[in-house]
């Protein structure tokens, strides 16, 4: 890891967007302008408020954006309180890149890839979702399926109907959990939905979501006839530190900041059961 990653700079909010009623997309700049470091599809940056707290975040903006770095944070607890707080002028710390990434350089490139996300789970998966898209030459079909408990709970909805559903080759399966006015496209949980799609166990599969979800996609995978070793998930919401001191991150003989956040599935199937 770069030694600057452990030293905090200012960054600059320039812009605050509402996706839903509890998560705000928030982009930053360097004081100079531009980003504030380079990342990978899938890093973490610890931000940070003076006086109240610091956590770790998913950067949901792809590598190739040049301009500007953004986060997408749902409202949750003391800190995530005081960032929404926030206005477009104010000034934040912020340190990193932490964490490998998804290989999209390596074993993702030239693969046909499934992404699958519930609720907020599509942050850290839309840095490499539009990776994937400005690099699209080296990756095959994109399929994306991605659910909410309701329509207002879709985080980054215009990107995804305005851009990502218009482009050949990306197919977007979205889904809410239960009836709602407005709403004609599936309603359905994740899992049931992934297992309705019937995709061919060809790939590789990108997933991202609360906890139980993953088990019942994991579930949903399995029957299709996927290997763990296709199935790739970040767990950056175990990273505390960010750099291997606090051992709260750790499960078996892994650091989730050192050795991930990504994980593929078969190798999370050799640690103990505490994730």
């Amino acid at each position: 890891m770069n030694k600057e990653a452990l030293i905090p700079m200012l960054g600059v909010v320039t812009d605050v967007r509402v996706d839903t009623p509890d998560v705000k997309t928030f982009r930053v700049n360097a004081l100079e302008g531009g980003k504030c470091f380079e990342h990978l599809p899938g890093q973490c940056a610890m931000l940070s408020i003076p006086g109240v707290g610091e956590a770790m975040f998913s950067i949901t903006s792809s590598p190739t954006n040049k301009e500007f770095m953004e986060f997408s944070i749902k409202k949750c607890g003391c800190l995530t309180n005081w960032l929404h707080q926030m206005d477009v002028g104010q000034q934040i710390t912020i340190r990193g890149p932490y964490g490998n990434g998804f290989p999209v350089e390596t074993e993702l490139k030239g693969q046909d890839l499934i992404f699958i996300a519930g609720g907020i789970g599509l942050a850290p998966l839309r840095s490499v979702i539009n990776y994937v898209r400005d690099n699209r030459a080296n990756y095959g079909k994109i399929d994306i399926v991605y659910g909410s408990r309701s329509k207002d709970d879709l985080v980054d909805y215009p990107e995804i109907v305005d851009h990502w559903c218009q482009e050949a080759g990306i197919n977007v399966h979205l889904t809410i959990d239960r009836e709602q006015e407005g709403w004609d496209g599936h309603v359905g949980f994740v899992p049931n939905y992934v297992t309705e799609l019937g995709f061919n166990p060809e790939g590789k599969v990108l997933v991202c979501g609360p906890p139980i979800m993953i088990k019942f996609v994991l579930q949903a995978l399995d029957k299709l006839g996927f290997d763990r070793k296709q199935v790739f998930t970040t767990m950056e919401l175990r990273m505390k530190c960010g750099v291997g001191k606090c051992g709260r991150c750790n499960i078996g003989n892994k650091y989730v900041c050192k050795d991930g956040p990504v994980f593929r599935f078969d190798q999370l199937g050799e640690l103990p059961d505490e994730y």
